[in-house]
């Protein structure tokens, strides 16, 4: 047996078994599984919300009247305290996922943003503020990190890239919900201004606890359990109207069953340490890393949680000015966002790398050079020059056009997808805690140096995104086309597919569990 044909790319392995009659558009199974499917990208709605609402929430005077102004270290605490409690709950969110399961690790999560929200709508003081950010960043560790490990586990094998793609994009539904109900708000006298979006925030989290209860756990999760008949069922009746027999879901299955079982006993890829242990998982740690900083540090961050202060030094200070154009860059960045998320296989993920970091190193550079010759002329007694104000306006917006090409739609789909199953929650915690540093780090550093140095710190980020293209040119590998198994000869080489074969070689001559696992095995070898 050769396992080079595994992963030969769109003409191998999976693809061949796909029938073609089968889309999400006429078959109500694959359409009740995207269904589901939707169910738990919403989860990232709810970290984009968060986002956008804390923007916005800098622009209402009456959030600003009634916590006394939030200024310099005070405002970096209040936009940072999620991530702090991002990173409280990370210790604990691969062993719920990997060991309660991806269900309920979801609802676990949902269910204590849900008090979160209330606690925050509640509010009285800074706080009891600060507090229920701290714990909305708790429960959406947990929920964020087991809904993508979810999605590209239990999608169909067609649309496991754009679906997982999509996780990520969906931040910015979230985001323009609350772009639009805090420029809605403004106009209230009261502190309801505030309280009412801040009350908003718990929807998609109550939509989880009450629906996820009845969706179906990954069969990846259920083949690690012992539950293999579940996992069959799973994967026939969502793939193939219910057919075992299906040569995809027999593909599938065995294919997930001897990954799995390889890396328990023969592969030893299971513990923390496994992470760098091989030189295989050592490159998809550095890449997971490398990705996570550079979603965070390409200067986004700047316009993200602090766009009130950018467009204060180009002369934009109308508060409704703000909240507008936070609400219109909302929109612009989802439509970006989810047409990237359906290119993911037909461009491919490593183009889609290399053009997002030299468009946003262009549109970046342009847009600190504008920003410098307005507050030059300021400086100079002179009236701001509107035109470079509107430069600068536009390049944010080509900047978040090429941010959203990569760096939106591929940080978590292409995280999940080069990690085998049984370090995927871990691997996958590390990407969400180095997310949640970056984010520390910006967000308590980026109103403090934009207070001292101004325009001058945007030239940090004009570097690093050179820095960004350059690391992507040599270390991004490309994915397209291939299972999530397949990866592995990407990275483990060819050697270790063979011997996963030889291992669910072994596994079907000691003897199947029923003739459904007889057939499949026998199928799988044959293929392999």
């Amino acid at each position: 047996m050769g396992a080079g044909a595994i992963a030969a790319g769109n003409d191998g392995g999976y693809h061949a078994l796909i029938d073609p009659s089968r889309t999400w558009k006429n078959n109500r199974r694959l359409i009740a599984l995207n269904g589901w499917i939707f169910l738990l990208l919403i989860t990232s709605s709810t970290n984009g919300y968060d986002g956008s609402m804390m923007n916005a929430l800098q622009s209402d005077t009456q959030w600003i009247a009634y916590f006394n102004n939030p200024h310099g270290s005070k405002l970096g605490l209040l936009n940072a305290i999620q991530n702090i409690g991002c990173l409280a709950a990370y210790p604990l969110a691969p062993y719920l996922s990997d060991n309660l399961g991806r269900r309920r690790t979801v609802i676990l999560g949902a269910t204590i943003m849900i008090v979160a929200t209330a606690l925050q709508t509640a509010s009285q003081s800074i706080g009891m503020f600060i507090g229920a950010r701290f714990l909305i960043g708790y429960g959406l560790t947990y929920a964020a990190n087991a809904a993508p490990l979810l999605v590209t586990e239990l999608s169909y094998p067609l649309y496991r890239a754009p679906l997982t793609s999509l996780y990520n994009s969906l931040w910015y539904s979230g985001a323009i919900v609350a772009a639009w109900s805090t420029f809605g708000t403004e106009f209230m006298n009261n502190s309801w201004s505030w309280r009412l979006p801040s009350l908003l925030q718990g929807l998609p989290s109550f939509a989880q606890v009450v629906l996820v209860w009845f969706m179906p756990e990954s069969p990846r999760w259920l083949v690690s359990k012992g539950r293999e008949a579940e996992a069959l069922k799973t994967l026939a009746y969502y793939h193939a109207d219910g057919n075992d027999q299906d040569p995809l879901v027999v593909y599938e299955f065995e294919e997930i069953r001897a990954a799995i079982e390889f890396d328990r006993t023969e592969g030893a890829n299971v513990g923390w340490k496994s992470l760098i242990t091989s030189p295989g998982n050592r490159k998809r740690l550095r890449i997971i890393i490398a990705l996570a900083w550079f979603s965070q540090w390409s200067g986004n961050g700047l316009v993200s949680y602090y766009l009130g202060k950018v467009l204060d030094n180009i002369g934009i200070t109308k508060h409704v000015d703000q909240l507008l154009v936070n609400g219109i860059l909302q929109i612009w960045n989802l439509f970006w966002a989810v047409g990237a998320s359906f290119s993911v296989d037909r461009v491919g993920r490593r183009a889609l790398f290399l053009t997002s970091a030299a468009g946003m190193c262009m549109a970046f550079t342009i847009q600190t050079v504008c920003t410098e010759r307005y507050l030059h002329s300021v400086e100079g007694g002179k009236a701001g020059n509107d035109s470079l104000a509107h430069t600068v306006i536009a390049f944010i917006f080509i900047f978040y056009a090429f941010y959203d090409l990569a760096f939106t739609p591929l940080i978590i789909s292409y995280t999940v997808e080069i990690l085998p199953y049984a370090l995927r929650a871990k691997g996958f915690t590390v990407f969400n805690f180095v997310i949640s540093c970056a984010l520390i780090f910006n967000q308590y550093i980026n109103p403090i140096a934009l207070d001292h140095i101004s325009w001058k710190y945007y030239i940090v980020y004009c570097v690093f995104l050179a820095f960004e293209f350059c690391y992507c040119y040599l270390f991004v590998v490309e994915t397209r086309g291939l299972s999530l198994e397949e990866t592995a000869a990407l990275f483990d080489g060819e050697d270790v597919l063979q011997q996963r074969a030889d291992h669910a070689m072994r596994h079907a001559q000691a003897g199947p569990t029923s003739p459904s696992d007889e057939k499949a095995s026998a199928e799988f070898t044959e293929k392999v």
